[in-house]
């Protein structure tokens, strides 16, 4: 384990995720009501047995540093670490990351230092729970020098992803990029032995391997690959090493999401307080790590909860709660009502002297207000939504966009972050 890199790619300016990365790098949206996107590649790394972690990130990386350092302290006697590298300038580089292998290319000095013998290459936005000790080892076995994590998608998922088309022994053969609806991709389908093998059902759909963007590169390979004008991995580095390397697949048949976009952070949200959730929060052998806020117990006072997660320090009062996430510190009065709705919380409570205040200026408390009705929404941090507001419920012409103090995207209302909405609004 000692000779391995886990590098997790933070992504670019994330704005598929707008407005949740307005002010803040895309990894470090928060997730789950306690956690952040990042953890889950960070947790996958440590829990498989990797200590030695950078992530590479360069837009609104402040809330990002701020929790990776708060979260993330080995001891000295484990040689772990979790660094940050962000875009930099220098005598002979402008800095600025132009892909994901540029990222890489322009931080392998800090990477050459720990003398690795391979380099895992992971994605700081996406959702799953993988053995990543395994697919080291299918790679040392194999003899790959290189090998792609690949995940079962059926027609539909396949036109926006990279797929694969592999020989019976998990080589790949070829690769095409975003293949869209119209593409016939038959040539692609996963053969029958690595069907059987995977636990795969073709019955299910799910006839094609997605590329889930996470990669093993021996290391000589990839000083190899990056001494080239190439950018990017999945468009560039990873359909001219398959002509002439042996670059493998590791197929994964476990739950897989891409959050890419509103819709599916939402959904994959939402989900985790369905009695059956896809990713499991409750496994003890593969917790999800973050950082440690020694918050009080939520109180729940006289509520109604239906498939829902509340995190710790929340106070929540005579309120109804349905399919929705409660994030940290979450404060919520009585008579609200929410559904389908994720809280993220707040960063701090506010003092008896502050809210007193604040409703002296017709500032509502942080938090939901008593008799709030809201469906359909995400609440950034540290939203103020007053009392009687009604948010997604009316029957109105909703269209995606721009809105001040909130976006409308997919049909989902994002209320920013700080945003204060005053008492009776209706949105």
């Amino acid at each position: 384990m000692d000779k391995v890199i886990n590098i997790i790619l933070g992504g670019g300016k994330g704005s598929r995720l707008y407005p949740l990365t307005k002010q803040r790098a895309k990894p470090a949206v928060p997730f789950g009501g306690k956690s952040r996107l990042i953890d889950i590649a960070i947790s996958n790394s440590i829990n498989s047995g990797f200590r030695k972690i950078y992530i590479l990130t360069q837009y609104e990386s402040a809330s990002l540093n701020f929790h990776i350092n708060r979260s993330y302290q080995f001891d000295n006697f484990s040689k772990g670490f979790v660094e940050i590298l962000a875009a930099s300038q220098n005598d002979y580089d402008n800095g600025w990351y132009e892909g994901t292998a540029d990222a890489v290319r322009k931080n392998m000095s800090n990477f050459r230092n720990h003398n690795p013998d391979y380099y895992m290459i992971l994605s700081g936005d996406q959702l799953y729970s993988m053995d990543l000790k395994a697919f080291l080892k299918q790679h040392k076995e194999s003899g790959a020098e290189i090998t792609i994590a690949a995940t079962p998608v059926n027609r539909d998922d396949a036109n926006e992803l990279g797929i694969l088309k592999i020989d019976d022994e998990k080589k790949i053969i070829s690769f095409l990029e975003k293949p869209g609806p119209d593409k016939d991709i038959s040539e692609l389908i996963i053969p029958d032995d690595i069907l059987s093998d995977s636990g795969i059902d073709r019955r299910s759909g799910k006839s094609f391997l997605a590329s889930m963007g996470i990669y093993i590169f021996n290391a000589d390979v990839m000083e190899e690959c990056l001494d080239s004008k190439y950018t990017d991995f999945g468009k560039e580095i990873i359909p001219e090493s398959i002509k002439t390397r042996k670059v493998m697949s590791y197929v994964y048949n476990g739950y897989w999401e891409d959050i890419g976009t509103i819709k599916n952070f939402h959904e994959a949200n939402l989900n985790l307080g369905s009695p059956q959730p896809n990713f499991n929060l409750y496994d003890e052998e593969k917790p999800v790590y973050t950082h440690r806020r020694n918050l009080p117990p939520s109180k729940i006072n006289s509520c109604v909860f239906k498939q829902s997660l509340a995190a710790e320090g929340s106070i929540i009062t005579d309120a109804y709660i349905n399919y929705s996430i409660v994030g940290v510190r979450t404060i919520i009065h009585e008579g609200a009502s929410l559904d389908s709705v994720y809280c993220m919380g707040s960063d701090f409570y506010e003092s008896p002297k502050q809210v007193a205040k604040n409703r002296t200026q017709g500032i509502p408390d942080i938090g939901i207000g008593r008799s709030a009705v809201i469906r359909k929404a995400i609440i950034d941090k540290n939203a103020r939504i007053g009392a009687n507001c009604r948010i997604g419920i009316d029957n109105m012409d909703r269209k995606d966009g721009d809105y001040g103090f909130y976006h409308i995207v997919d049909d989902i209302i994002i209320i920013h972050k700080n945003a204060v909405i005053k008492d009776g609004t209706v949105i």
